[in-house]
Order: structure tokens, then C-alpha cells, then sequence
């Protein structure tokens, strides 16, 4: 546990998959819930879940496409005027499309690099305009243990777009420090958690159930780490290998 507890948190891609996953450990925590995604459907069907199973929670939901930049800041103002703090924004939102390079899926790989990286800088830049204004708080990334090499297939563009999440959220950390500001980061790799994004993946390694991946990634994100991975067995070991083995071995990781 931290130091300090992150009352009211920010969580996008709340509708399903690890964002409504935290947003129920957190819940169960007692934490107040600012809960974003496209699904507004879904999104109230677990704020009605939330506040039946703890009343003391405060749960306030959003519909936002974090592909539409201008409402990614403004939904997090509207959250941080209504619960007066943002404590903690945790940049979830995501996507899995696409497909080897050059074999005519560019419209789905440039989709999984809007989402994934220009999208979550501007939930970067719209955490960090609300922490740099209260001098506190906690942004933590979603990235993936992908990250740390490039991979074939489907996931070249979306290894690719975690990675400079990995690299973002160190440049953040670094302007941070070079300011001795109290605001934290955390970037966050997690193996592989089933969930909505995967769900038709076959043969995974080392896969765990959605259920103890979010208790995990919980469990992980409030001891507010520079860098974690996600369960720490085996992908803290997986993760030293990767960045070590020449590709070929690499690919037989995964």
C-alpha cells in the first residue's frame, strides 16, 4: 500500500476487460470511481452494480471515445469539478487490431496506433494538466510485457504502440524528477490477462483469468512502482529474457 490513498480514481476503457476489472477492486476498496468508455450502456450497468454493493462508494460514469481528443479533456475536467480531486488516472483504454505489415490492414494498425499511443498522451497531458494544478497525484499506464520487444503478426503495430507508453511514461517520470514535483507514475506490463481483447487468442502462455489479473494489477498499482510486471511471476524473468535473447528465441516466448 502507498503512503498515501488514492481517494477518488480515473479509470478509461471502463466498460470491460482490466478497466471495469480495477474498477471493481478498487470499488470493493472504498475508493470514489470516475468511470469512462465508449459504452455508456455498460459503463452504467456497473456503476449500478458498484453503489448497490457499496453504498460509501461514490461512482460517477462518462461516455468518452479517447480518440476524440478535445473530450478527453474535457470529461476529466467535468470529473475533477465534481469530485473537487482526481487522486489517480489510470490510462486503460485500448486496443488489439491488426495484422502484419504490408498485407493491406493498414486501416487497423493505424487504428491500435491512434488508440493506443496518441490517444493515451492525451490522457497523459490531460492527468497531468489536473495534478500539475492540485501539485499531486498518481498516473499510472497500462502497457504490456510486449513491450520490451518487437513481435510478429497481429501485434507488431500494438507492441509497438506499448512500447512508447513505456517510453512516455519514463520521459514524464524524468521531467517529474527534473522538477521535483510529488506528482508519481507508474507504467504498469502486464502478461497475459484473459479478457475482451484476447478472448479469441488460443494456446497463450502462462494466461490468467481476468478476476485475479485485475486483483493483481490492483494490488500492483497501489504500491505506486516506477515499473511493474504484471503478474511478477514468471513475466518478471519472461521480461529479462526478452530483452536479452536474440528474436528468434524471443518469438518462441510467446
Amino acid at each position: 500500500m502507498s503512503h498515501v490513498e488514492r481517494k477518488t480514481i480515473l479509470i478509461t476503457g471502463a466498460s470491460s476487460g482490466l478497466g471495469e476489472g480495477m474498477a471493481r477492486e478498487f470499488a470493493k476498496q472504498g475508493r470514489n470511481l470516475a468511470l469512462c468508455a465508449r459504452r455508456t450502456e455498460r459503463l452504467e450497468q456497473l456503476q449500478d452494480e458498484l453503489t448497490k454493493a457499496y453504498p460509501a462508494c461514490k461512482v460517477s460514469v462518462k461516455a468518452l471515445d479517447v480518440n476524440d481528443h478535445d473530450a478527453v479533456f474535457r470529461v476529466f475536467k467535468e470529473f475533477k469539478a465534481e469530485f473537487g480531486e482526481l487522486d489517480r488516472v489510470i490510462v486503460n483504454a485500448g486496443m488489439g487490431k491488426g495484422a502484419s505489415l504490408g498485407t493491406g490492414y493498414f486501416y487497423a494498425n493505424v487504428q491500435t496506433a491512434q488508440t493506443n499511443f496518441v490517444a493515451a498522451l492525451a490522457q497523459c497531458e490531460a492527468a497531468l494538466e489536473i495534478f500539475r494544478e492540485q501539485n499531486s497525484g498518481h498516473l499510472v499506464t497500462i502497457s504490456s510485457i510486449s513491450a520490451l520487444r518487437g513481435m510478429p503478426r497481429a501485434m507488431t503495430v500494438y507492441a509497438a504502440t506499448k512500447a512508447g507508453l513505456l517510453a512516455l511514461t519514463e520521459g514524464i517520470r524524468a521531467d517529474l524528477i527534473k522538477s521535483r514535483s510529488p506528482i508519481k507514475t507508474s507504467c504498469i506490463l502486464p502478461g497475459y490477462i484473459r479478457s475482451e481483447i484476447n478472448e479469441k487468442v488460443k494456446n497463450t502462455p502462462f494466461m490468467i483469468d481476468n478476476a485475479t489479473g485485475c486483483r493483481l494489477l490492483v494490488k500492483a498499482i497501489e504500491k505506486e512502482p516506477v515499473q511493474s510486471f504484471v503478474p511478477t511471476w514468471p513475466w518478471a524473468v519472461i521480461g529479462f529474457l526478452m530483452k536479452r535473447l536474440p528474436l528468434k528465441m524471443v518469438m518462441k516466448l510467446g
